[in-house]
């Protein structure tokens, strides 16, 4: 993974991995302590679980709009470099004559 210029989005990166690592625990920890079947089981995750994968979720979306507004694309047919916006990129990088 590249490093980011931008720190909000490095935080949420951060923040998927740790949110992730966290689900990976509670969904573990429900088939190793988890419920007995019966009248109270209703098929439905717990709350924290339904929390966690809302936080992964909402992260995703900032990086994936932060991506699309800020990165090259990535394939190199006619369509797609025709339809892209270049005005933002310069080949040699920010131009510092003055």
């Amino acid at each position: 993974m590249a490093a980011d210029s931008n720190s909000m989005i490095a935080w949420h990166r951060a923040q998927i991995a740790r949110l992730r690592e966290t689900l990976r625990r509670l969904e573990t920890a429900n088939f190793a302590y988890g419920e007995i079947a019966g009248a109270k089981s209703t098929g439905q995750p717990p709350k924290d679980v339904v929390e966690v994968k809302r936080k992964i979720r909402q992260s995703q979306e900032i990086i994936t709009a932060h991506d699309r507004q800020t990165r090259r694309p990535l394939t190199t047919d006619h369509h797609t470099l025709a339809s892209a916006r270049w005005s933002n990129w310069n080949a040699r990088g920010p131009s510092n004559v003055g």
